[in-house]
């Protein structure tokens, strides 16, 4: 008999327990509201890319949302007014070339195969985007997490916030904003477990108004990018805890 190879949702509900989806569930609902909302607006149609249980695309308002992932998690099925499409994100362009205001990720490229990996689904998230379209970005860096990228077997390509925008840039992305150091790297961290024992959202609102400690406890770089203009050069601007 075959082994049987965990799939993906298999992999997260081994991984988190009831307690911690339960606070992921809360931390994005805030996270959705008081600080990605300002990225998108309410006209806008929104691809989120290895969608996965749907953190992101069910609790952002948009015009058009879509969720792309090659295995759907259950919790997204009945989802209302949410597009669910099983494709692979170094097809993207073939379902939604020009298309899309937004294109949103959070930890994925880490998940893919190899950095060549990383720019093809670079690529076509450029191809998704229409003229002056975005991309934001919210990922792990190994640069502050150090070994515990690695505690996580589906973990496969490392990137700091310079490689990554390495390779936004290369595929002809403009970075408008990059927050080196934001959320904690995951719920299994000292600021994840003290979320998990208080109440989430009012902990994850107060350290989002609070960007000194995010200095202090951020594993994750968030970075917003535009689909370059061709017909001339943006002058690029990089901030740190800057909402506007």
């Amino acid at each position: 008999m075959q082994p049987h190879a965990p799939n993906e949702l298999e992999i997260y509900r081994h991984r988190f327990s009831d307690s911690e989806i339960e606070v992921r569930e809360a931390v994005w609902k805030i996270l959705c509201s008081d600080f990605l909302q300002a990225f998108v607006s309410e006209t806008d149609t929104v691809i989120d890319v290895g969608a996965g249980d749907g953190l992101f695309i069910r609790n952002i308002h948009a015009g058009r949302r879509i969720a792309v992932d090659v295995a759907a998690h259950a919790q997204l099925h009945g989802t209302s007014n949410v597009e669910v499409h099983l494709l692979p994100a170094t097809d993207l362009a073939s379902s939604f070339r020009n298309q899309a205001d937004v294109i949103f990720m959070s930890n994925f490229l880490e998940h893919l195969p190899d950095k060549r990996a990383v720019l093809s689904v670079l690529e076509q998230c450029r191809f998704c985007l229409k003229p002056a379209g975005r991309l934001l970005v919210l990922q792990p860096n190994i640069r502050y997490v150090g070994a515990a990228y690695w505690d996580y077997i589906d973990h496969h390509v490392a990137l700091t916030e310079r490689s990554l925008v390495e390779a936004l840039e290369l595929n002809g992305f403009e970075v408008k904003r990059l927050i080196r150091r934001f959320l904690p790297y995951t719920v299994k961290s000292r600021v994840g477990r003290l979320t998990n024992l208080l109440r989430p959202a009012l902990l994850i609102r107060a350290y989002l108004k609070l960007p000194f400690l995010w200095r202090v406890f951020g594993g994750q770089t968030f970075v917003e990018a535009q689909r370059a203009d061709t017909t001339g050069q943006h002058e690029r601007i990089t901030s740190e805890g800057n909402f506007g």
